[in-house]
């Protein structure tokens, strides 16, 4: 009594928002069910010619009462993807997870340089990066990323914002069960997620998932320490994304307790 569906809900991004952990832990829920990996079917061009069938054809078996969700946090910043995903469904449910811009920023670069230093390839400094000629490199692909303003700005052309529900990835992180049964009412999802699906792990420093008689954790790639950054190039972030912020503030009404 299972077939494959397309997502009912996908998760458009942030990347280094706090994606994988979002995904994990929503799926304890019995009524729904999760993509194994990122597809990339609304981002990239070489996989969105492959058509509709192709889509549907990589997730996971449901039953008729289960909602399937797919995340790829590509799609948040893709020129393309809002338009895509509304010519396939213009009443899906879209689940976004944000974190304070300047922390996603490190947080990116953690990962670039985790993936540099694996491969044996040569790594920068933080702070060579991101500051140009004296000045802050706003042309730098994570600094372009954190412009939370932009991104919405094109969703909002396709989707109204109560087909959008915004998760707080700084609170996920700290306290997870309040965002969770947020994401169960937008999602029309009966409340099942329970704080006894979540320990605390001391030596990871992040909480981790216990459902049906197992307990896992996220990946090592993640929780990975950032770099201590030079105080003066973590203010110049800041005030740089200061006003992108409220805009996005005014955008979406609701404020959250970023720099």
């Amino acid at each position: 009594g299972t077939s494959r569906q397309i997502p009912q809900t996908i998760i458009i991004g942030v990347r280094k928002g706090g994606t994988r952990a979002l995904l994990e832990m929503l799926d304890i829920h019995p009524n729904i069910v999760v993509a194994a990996t990122e597809v990339h079917f609304f981002d990239w061009d070489e996989n969105y010619v492959k058509g509709i069938d192709w889509y549907r054809s990589l997730m996971p078996f449901s039953y008729g009462n289960q909602i399937t969700i797919e995340k790829t946090p590509g799609y948040f910043t893709s020129p393309q993807a809002p338009q895509r995903i509304h010519d396939m469904n213009s009443s899906i449910k879209l689940l976004l997870i944000l974190r304070d811009p300047t922390e996603r920023v490190i947080s990116d670069y953690t990962q670039v340089y985790y993936n540099r230093v694996e491969s044996h390839k040569p790594v920068q400094l933080f702070e060579d990066i991101v500051i140009k000629n004296g000045a802050l490199n706003t042309k730098y692909k994570a600094i372009q990323r954190s412009l939370y303003d932009v991104h919405m700005e094109k969703w909002l052309k396709h989707f109204s914002l109560d087909q959008i529900h915004i998760v707080d990835g700084n609170t996920l992180i700290k306290d997870p069960l309040p965002e969770l049964q947020k994401v169960e009412r937008f999602l029309n999802l009966p409340s099942q997620i329970m704080s006894s699906n979540f320990y605390f792990n001391q030596t990871k420093g992040f909480y981790c998932i216990r459902s049906d008689g197992r307990e896992r954790c996220l990946h090592e790639s993640k929780g990975r320490p950032h770099p201590l950054v030079n105080t003066t190039v973590l203010e110049q972030l800041y005030s740089y994304f200061r006003e992108h912020n409220a805009k996005f503030y005014r955008m979406v009404n609701h404020s959250f307790d970023w720099h």
